[in-house]
């Protein structure tokens, strides 16, 4: 960690010629440091509005890991968002890393984070729409999620309305209750209308399993048997793909 005001406190105090005037230098720059929380002459020039905290796509990833890590531990489907965002940018291989460590580690102060967002303007509504993307992945918003969201959105200068209208691009068109094809595919999953996106995963996940035609030709089944498996697990992929598209998971 560098202090960059600690820095040039003690070279002018050594330019004065004098110890005392170096040491009190150094105070000075370090309580100057620590009031405006300069961490790097990178930070200093934040402050100063010479350079940006963080070059547009690594904010990004930093905002949508914030929205992955808000209930806990970050999901598969999160991950997969994540480069599905990468190959929307065409990110080359050193800026996929960064963008990787953004997401995965990313820390940024709130204050910092703030200044940011507020130079970014109008042009902040695509960050947002990612993080709607984001948030949406798993078939549900969370408050939290939607309160990080409102608040970025504030900070970009947007209004609720504006911001909320946004995320409503990419919620899940709601399931018919009364689609005949819907029932028989949650029935075949053994799964309801309400289950989590996560149990849906589990229980096509087991049944395709217990079901494989590989595993019933491993075991001696007869053809009339494996032909029966195949048919099932075309069944359950197609339902399963359908209860997706009527959740939007």
């Amino acid at each position: 960690m560098v202090w960059p005001l600690t820095l040039l406190g003690a070279l002018v105090g050594l330019l004065l010629a004098s110890i005392p005037c170096a040491l009190l230098g150094v105070l000075l720059g370090q309580m100057l440091d620590r009031c405006l929380e300069l961490e790097s002459w990178a930070s200093l020039g934040e402050r100063l509005g010479l350079r940006e905290a963080y070059g547009e796509a690594e904010l990004l990833f930093h905002l949508l890991g914030c929205l992955a890590r808000s209930g806990g531990a970050m999901a598969d489907v999160h991950w997969r968002q994540a480069r599905g965002e990468m190959e929307r940018l065409c990110l080359d291989a050193v800026a996929r890393r960064r963008a990787d460590a953004a997401f995965a580690h990313g820390r940024l102060e709130h204050e910092r984070l703030r200044r940011t967002l507020r130079r970014l303007g109008a042009r902040g509504e695509a960050l947002l729409r990612a993080c709607w993307r984001m948030a949406w992945v798993d078939g549900r918003v969370s408050a939290g999620e939607r309160e990080l969201i409102l608040l970025w959105g504030r900070w970009l200068g947007l209004d609720v309305a504006r911001v909320e209208a946004l995320g409503r691009d990419y919620e899940p068109a709601p399931a018919q209750p009364d689609d005949p094809d819907y029932r028989r595919a949650l029935a075949l999953l053994g799964v309801g209308a309400d289950s989590e996106p996560a149990a849906i995963r589990r229980a096509y996940r087991r049944l395709l399993s217990r079901h494989h035609p590989d595993k019933l030709c491993g075991a001696g089944a007869s053809a009339a048997k494996i032909a029966e498996a195949t048919a099932l697990t075309g069944e359950l992929h197609a339902a399963y793909a359908l209860v997706r598209q009527r959740r939007g998971f």
